[in-house]
Parts: structure tokens; sequence; C-alpha cells
């Protein structure tokens, strides 16, 4: 009886002291100008998935990235964040990778890791869906964006699809959050 107590209070605080973001602005690779949270307000949400150009889970993750982004990506606004600052990470790369990849969104360096300490972001990838509330940012799920990171034919929980057909449904989050798996941002 305690533990279902514990369990009910956990999940009210967590719903009730949602995390909420505030602006940040950073170089955006795709066109070489400064992006800003407070300009993503136009749509039903922002995917925030914060992604290394060489990180193998990263990389596992470009193809569903890719169907999310052609699935949803005229509801909400999806911007990729590199926090990573290894040799094959700098901003040039990132332009080159994003290049390849063939996506149209904005790709952020965040070299001093700014971005990354605010969201609490500690693995690469890490997915943050966040909903406009009264001219800010409060976080409606965080974590993992399905439960294989390695076989995508394997996945049998799309945490972030599930989470965002919520968000634009008026729904409450499927899980506020999952554990993410991949690289550490360093």
């Amino acid at each position: 009886m305690m533990k279902y107590i514990l369990s009910i209070l956990i999940l009210f605080s967590s719903q009730a002291f949602a995390q909420t973001i505030t602006d940040f602005t950073a170089l955006n690779v795709q066109d070489g100008k400064a992006l800003s949270l407070k300009n993503l307000s136009s749509k039903s949400g922002v995917a925030i998935i914060f992604t290394s150009n060489v990180c193998p889970y990263s990389v596992y993750y470009e193809g569903r990235i890719t169907q999310l982004v052609s699935d949803y990506g005229d509801q909400i606004h999806f911007v990729l964040v590199n926090s990573m600052t290894d040799d094959k990470e700098t901003a040039e790369q990132m332009k080159n990778k994003i290049k390849t990849w063939g996506l149209s969104v904005p790709y952020l360096a965040d070299k001093d890791g700014a971005i990354s300490k605010q969201f609490g972001a500690r693995k690469s990838p890490e997915v943050f869906l966040l909903k406009p509330v009264a001219g800010a940012f409060k976080v409606f799920y965080k974590g993992a964006i399905d439960n294989n990171p390695q076989v995508a034919n394997d996945v049998k929980d799309q945490y972030l699809k599930k989470n965002i057909e919520n968000l634009l449904a008026g729904k409450s989050a499927v899980a506020n959050s999952t554990r993410p798996i991949g690289c550490m941002i360093r």
C-alpha cells in the first residue's frame, strides 16, 4: 500500500512541477544564423533532440528521426542540438553531417554546453518534447525516442511518437520520462 501511495505522489509531483525551459539562442549550422527558442512557439510543440555526428546510437536513430520529422514536422518544430566537443563534432562538421543527412531542421551548436545544462541532457540521443504554455515552454516528455536504439524493426514502444500524438490531441503524456540510452555528452 505504501508503494502505491508513493507512486501516486511521485506521479502528481512530476506533473505539477513540470520543468520550464527558459529561452536560449545558439548558432544554427544549417544557415549560419542564431536561433532562439522563443521564435518556435508558432506550432503545437518543439522536439529538442540532443544528438551527435558520430555517436553510434545517434547514427542508429537517423532514419527514425527523419521519419518523425516527415510525419509531424508540419505540426511541431524539430531542433537538433549537438553539445559534444570531440574533434569530429565541430560546427563545420555538423554542417556537413546535416547536409548529408538531408534534414532541413535546425542543427544547433552548443559547444559551451549551456543548452544541455539547462535541459539536464546527459545522453546522445536524448529528446525533450516541449509544450508552449503562456509564453514559456514546459517539458511534456523527456528521455528516449523509443525502446530499441539498435534495431528499428524490433521497436515495441515508440515513446516520442506516442507523446507527440498525445500532445497534439491535448492529452497527458504517456510517460513523463524514460531513460535514454546512448553516448554520454562530453
